[in-house]
């Protein structure tokens, strides 16, 4: 039995490395352009770097829209104005603002309630490379399938997917990353809708997504 024990969980072990491995190899080394137009475009917060690629997409006519998703209370839309000054007139008229998503289940469902809102069926999504593959679990648990999603990964200096090993703190991100992404894929095998997900408010520790504020409301408006 204890051999058996060993054996099962080093198994388990060369499969978890497997798999580890393997999610490496999806990240994304560099940023493409889109190959086409979308209806909207979604940023996810969590990098300056993520809002100014999306701004820049949305100037470029990439999408007619775009949903800044995880916004932080104390960010106004005249700070996100000034850190792009060129875009001024873009923020003003295109640019929504989501105060609401807690995390990145919470990103997906404003994200759906944002496109049925303005009746979009297909979105470019801007993150980070590494937290792409969880993203698109997410996304594609709460969407539709005639819902459309295009990503649009975010590729810096400070994090080189390829050499990864040789940085402590890269190691660490990924190996995170994995571990959410693992389970968040389990998590949606298993529940029908994230806004209704007991899962989720145990994994967060709180619900997806809050309210806020009326003057923040409308700011989302």
């Amino acid at each position: 039995m204890v051999h058996c024990g060993v054996a099962v969980a080093g198994l388990c072990f060369v499969a978890f490395v497997a798999g580890f491995l393997a999610f490496v190899g999806t990240v994304a080394r560099q940023e493409r352009t889109p190959e086409g137009r979308t209806d909207g475009i979604v940023a996810l917060t969590g990098g300056a770097q993520r809002i100014g690629d999306a701004i820049d997409l949305l100037a470029a006519g990439y999408g007619r829209r775009l949903l800044i998703t995880g916004v932080n209370e104390r960010t106004s839309r005249e700070e996100i104005a000034r850190l792009n000054p060129t875009q001024r007139e873009l923020i003003s008229c295109c640019v929504d603002l989501d105060y609401r998503a807690r995390n990145t289940i919470g990103n997906a469902i404003e994200t759906r309630r944002w496109m049925r809102t303005h009746h979009f069926s297909t979105v470019a999504v801007v993150t980070s490379n590494y937290h792409m593959p969880r993203t698109l679990i997410e996304l594609d648990h709460a969407l539709q399938e005639s819902e459309r999603i295009v990503p649009h990964p975010v590729v810096t200096e400070a994090f080189d997917a390829d050499s990864w090993w040789r940085s402590p703190p890269a190691a660490r991100l990924l190996a995170s990353e994995y571990v959410k992404f693992l389970v968040s894929w389990v998590r949606t095998r298993f529940e029908a809708d994230p806004e209704r997900s007991r899962a989720a408010i145990l994994i967060g520790r709180r619900k997806p997504v809050k309210m806020v504020a009326e003057p923040l409301m409308r700011g989302i408006d």
